[in-house]
C-alpha cells in the first residue's frame, strides 16, 4: 500500500514511529483514540529484524496504520534524515501492505523532554524512554491535525 495522507488513515488504533539512525521510539493509541501512550524504544539493528518488531508491534496492538513521523527541517524543507524515514517506508511497504501517513515530527523530541524533566525523571531514565515519548507526541499531533480537518 503506498503512503497515504493522514485524513484517509482507516478507522482504528494507530501505530507510531519516531525513526532516528539508532533507535526507533515507538507509541499508540486504541480504537477509541484516545490519549496515546509511549510503548518502547527499539534499538536498531537490522532493517528486516528492526521491521519485525515494528510489524509484532501493529499485530499486538491490532492497529490500523502506521503513523510515522517525517523530520523536517525548521524551514518546512526535507533533508536527508527525511529521504531515510520515506525509504524505511518503502522498505517495510515492501514487507507488508499496511496505511503508513506521515506527520512532521518537528519539536517532537524537544517537547518529549520537557515533560520528562517536569516529570522528574533523570537524565539517564530519560535516553532510554526519550524517543517512545517523541514519538507518543507525534501521534498526538496527528491526533490533533485530523480532528481540526474534521471540523
Amino acid at each position: 500500500m503506498p503512503l497515504i495522507p493522514l485524513e484517509d488513515l482507516p478507522e482504528g488504533a494507530l501505530l507510531a514511529l519516531d525513526p532516528g539512525t539508532k533507535t526507533i521510539g515507538v507509541a499508540a493509541c486504541g480504537a477509541s483514540r484516545g490519549i496515546p501512550m509511549a510503548v518502547e524504544t527499539i534499538k536498531r539493528t537490522k532493517f528486516k529484524q528492526d521491521a519485525e518488531r515494528i510489524f509484532t508491534l501493529f499485530d499486538e496492538r491490532q492497529a490500523a496504520a502506521i503513523v510515522m513521523g517525517l523530520p523536517v527541517n525548521m524551514d518546512g524543507s526535507e533533508g536527508p534524515r527525511a529521504q531515510s524515514v520515506r525509504a524505511m517506508i518503502r522498505n517495510l511497504t515492501a514487507l507488508r501492505d499496511i496505511p503508513i501517513a506521515l506527520q512532521d515530527e518537528r519539536l517532537s523530541t524537544f517537547e518529549a523532554e520537557e515533560k520528562l524533566i517536569a516529570a522528574g525523571v533523570r537524565r539517564d531514565k530519560r535516553k532510554d524512554i526519550i524517543d517512545a515519548h517523541a514519538a507518543a507526541n507525534i501521534l498526538q499531533s496527528a491526533l490533533d491535525r485530523l480532528e481540526m480537518l474534521r471540523d
